[in-house]
């Protein structure tokens, strides 16, 4: 492989992504081509400059990470996404590669795993749990985790690939704000009726009882954010 593998990075702090940008600059084979600091710029340069890897980050302003990846995706199949989050857990992973990543990994990676991995993804591979796959092996561990993480009883591929829709996701954000149902009818420019149906379906998909859980849950998992949260 000589050619140089053009990137985008995607991270909204700063610092983290200039150490991303030195650690890739260290390796000739890499070029940085492009960073966005929040979803929307992200989706918006990627279809500009059009990367062979993208370095993601889940927890992003706008619109996260997850809904990122699908966009970019459905529009360019060929880019690899590689997610690099301090969010890591399994159900985390598992969301990640439905919604089209080909790697997750953490932010305490050490360079040279990470451009180890950037290797294997332009390759055509994937990299999930610490192993290598190929696209066979990567089918064979979604399809076991199917049941585990997205629920047995789904038929529409759409929760399969992102659990919230853009307009929910707009939603459970207000909710973490302490807003009540009416109050984010009146922000949006919605029914109350609506916010509540849209509320069943994030209480349904998330598999939770209520509104707390549901806020609890994303801001874990970094879906949503805290006006002045890192």
């Amino acid at each position: 492989m000589t050619e140089q593998t053009e990137l985008l990075i995607v991270d909204d702090h700063p610092v983290f992504r200039q150490g991303l940008r030195d650690v890739l600059e260290t390796d000739s084979r890499m070029k940085v081509i492009g960073e966005a600091a929040d979803g929307e710029v992200a989706i918006e340069m990627a279809y500009e400059v059009n990367p062979e890897v993208i370095l993601m980050d889940i927890n992003l302003p706008t619109i996260n990470g997850l809904q990122v990846t699908r966009k970019i995706k459905s529009q360019l199949p060929d880019v690899k996404v590689i997610m690099i989050t301090g969010y890591d857990d399994a159900e985390q992973v598992f969301h990640a590669i439905r919604a089209g990543a080909s790697a997750y990994c953490p932010k305490d990676i050490t360079p040279e795993a990470l451009i180890n991995i950037i290797h294997t993804v332009r390759e055509g591979n994937y990299y999930v749990e610490e192993k290598t796959m190929s696209y066979d092996e990567l089918m064979s561990w979604v399809e076991s985790r199917i049941g585990r993480f997205s629920g047995p009883l789904i038929s529409d591929s759409e929760d399969l690939f992102v659990p919230l829709s853009p307009r929910e996701m707009e939603i459970l954000e207000h909710v973490t704000r302490g807003l009540s149902n009416k109050e984010i009818a009146y922000k949006l420019g919605i029914s109350h009726q609506t916010v509540k149906n849209h509320m069943t379906a994030i209480l349904r998909k998330l598999r939770v009882d209520d509104r707390t859980q549901a806020a609890v849950y994303a801001l874990r998992h970094g879906w949503v954010r805290l006006e002045g949260s890192r």
